[in-house]
């Protein structure tokens, strides 16, 4: 059997032996006939809150946060609908800003690709700025005592919205609702405070699961303390069409999406595998390796104990090189040697949450990487490249003649398997 591997800007085609094959996707649903009508309709019947329009006055400051370039969210058409929405409101009272959490800021050119060269000319479009303390404003504290931080202009507006979409996360539960303010627009300290290695590790945080995880409670509560915010979310389908728009109460607009979104996208496994292929989803969301470490965790959920994953993920933007991800996959000289370090580390310091679940999941499988990187880069990351998933299956095959079962995730985080 053949099967589309979502990879890049497009897909990667592999033969697999349809007798020991399951394909896991997402439960389809159709993309809505009119899109820009559900917009509308939603910001105007809003999930508990008032009509978005008719509670802003003209000389109200106005933030709309929205997605940076590693996130699917189809900004190019939810921000221009919703300006045109605004149109009672000055455009020198907008500011756009970008969430990027820690991410790398986005270009101009990026910027134009997400929300079009004619938003970005005729409007105020930021960066955030999360180690720049001029553009922070403190909300309290975190859990352990680090000040909670978020953008000023966020703060500083009369009305707050926040844009995006709904999927699985893989540590904060779901994307999308508070995560669009935290980690959105925090300053580094705040993210680095929740993402830490206890909270990183335990249980409850994991797909699917808001109440009772660590890291989106506290997400949710520095989110709440920057005072009413509207939300504007979405949910997609594989083809990146909205199947579902979420608008109003930051919490219980949130609440519906993710309800919406599980329906469809957590698909029951009744055994697991000994070998899974997963992805990372195409791009945008596999443009980097330090992406990747999603893909990894949705396709490791339904993998036997020592198992083999390959995920496929194009890496187009590298791992990136001189990243805080790639100078820590770097530092130690295996996964156990980075766990064992971060055991006695009392500081968090950038992106090793992404390295510290990799290293959690290579403790329980082999992990191969088809991608575009230079082997080299790829066995440095603690990886095994991959250059021909179809060789590599055959290969497994002939090591493991009899009774083997593979799970493939076309879709790569799109589709969270459990087990039954």
């Amino acid at each position: 059997m053949k099967v589309q591997l979502a990879y890049g800007r497009s897909h990667v085609t592999v033969e697999l032996p349809s007798s020991h094959t399951t394909i896991i996707e997402p439960a389809h649903l159709n993309g809505l006939p009119d899109e820009h009508r559900a917009v509308i309709q939603a910001l105007e019947n809003p999930i508990g809150a008032p009509a978005l329009k008719s509670g802003i006055r003209p000389e109200e400051r106005v933030c709309i946060v929205f997605t940076d370039i590693t996130r699917a969210t189809p900004n190019q058409r939810l921000i221009p609908w919703l300006l045109e929405y605004l149109e009672v409101v000055p455009r020198e009272q907008i500011t756009l800003l970008n969430g990027l959490g820690t991410h790398r800021p986005n270009t101009r050119v990026e910027l134009e690709e997400l929300l079009t060269a004619q938003v970005v000319e005729r409007y105020r479009v930021l960066n955030h700025e999360p180690e720049n303390p001029k553009e922070l404003t403190q909300v309290g504290t975190t859990r352990d005592g680090t000040p909670a931080l978020l953008n000023r202009h966020l703060i500083e507006a009369d009305v707050r919205i926040v844009t995006g979409f709904i999927e699985p996360h893989f540590f904060a539960g779901f994307s999308g609702g508070p995560k669009g303010i935290m980690p959105g627009v925090a300053g580094l300290p705040t993210v680095l405070s929740n993402h830490g290695v206890h909270n990183i590790a335990d249980p409850s945080a994991t797909f699917g699961i808001t109440e009772g995880n660590p890291i989106w409670e506290e997400m949710r509560d520095i989110a709440l303390r920057a005072g009413r915010s509207f939300l504007l979310n979405v949910a997609l389908n594989e083809q990146r069409e909205i199947t579902g728009v979420f608008a109003g109460d930051l919490i219980a607009a949130h609440q519906a999406g993710c309800a919406f979104v599980k329906d469809s996208a957590m698909q029951r496994v009744e055994r697991p595998f000994d070998l899974v292929i997963t992805t990372n989803s195409g791009y945008p969301l596999d443009q980097n390796l330090y992406q990747g470490v999603k893909g990894m965790s949705a396709g490791a959920r339904v993998l036997k104990p020592g198992g083999t994953l390959i995920l496929a993920c194009e890496c187009s933007d590298g791992v990136p090189g001189d990243s805080s991800f790639d100078q820590l996959l770097r530092s130690a000289a295996t996964p156990e040697e980075f766990l064992a370090g971060l055991a006695q580390s009392k500081n968090t310091r950038p992106e090793q949450w992404q390295v510290q679940i990799q290293a959690l999941l290579q403790r329980r499988a082999r992990i191969l990487l088809y991608s575009a990187l230079p082997d080299e880069h790829v066995r440095a990351s603690h990886l095994t490249p991959c250059r021909d998933i179809g060789a590599a299956v055959q290969h497994f095959l002939a090591q493991n003649p009899t009774g083997i079962h593979i799970g493939v995730l076309p879709q790569g985080p799109l589709t969270i398997p459990y087990l039954a």
